[in-house]
């Protein structure tokens, strides 16, 4: 997996805007954009390009995950879930989860740490 992210650009604050064209697919990587980042939590967009993916892994806070274009393949100590444009997932506090592209995907994940 290659991870890249997109370049900065203008402020995204009180003002509409497309999930979708935010940010691209890059070939064979998984790119990241940042929308909120504040102590009591995060809002990140994501790309991913076919095959690409996360590592089984936790994290210490709950998500939620919205699948802003294709399909993901998500497990959740160790069930598969299939996640489509348009669906949502919770990852639990400090549960094994993965993530697959068996298609392009882009997601809004939005972590709470309180």
């Amino acid at each position: 997996m290659v991870e890249g992210k997109q370049p900065a650009k203008e402020s995204l604050s009180a003002q509409s805007t497309s999930l979708e064209k935010l940010i691209v697919y890059q070939q064979d990587s998984v790119v990241s954009k940042t929308i909120i980042k504040k102590p009591t939590g995060t809002v990140t967009l994501f790309a991913f390009d076919k095959g690409q993916g996360l590592n089984e892994h936790t994290a210490p806070f709950e998500a939620l995950v919205y699948l802003v274009d294709g399909e993901a393949e998500i497990s959740i100590a160790g069930k598969p879930n299939t996640v489509r444009k348009g669906e949502m997932i919770t990852l639990p506090a400090n549960v094994l989860h993965a993530l697959h592209a068996p298609l392009p995907f882009k997601m809004l994940l939005t972590m709470i740490k309180s």
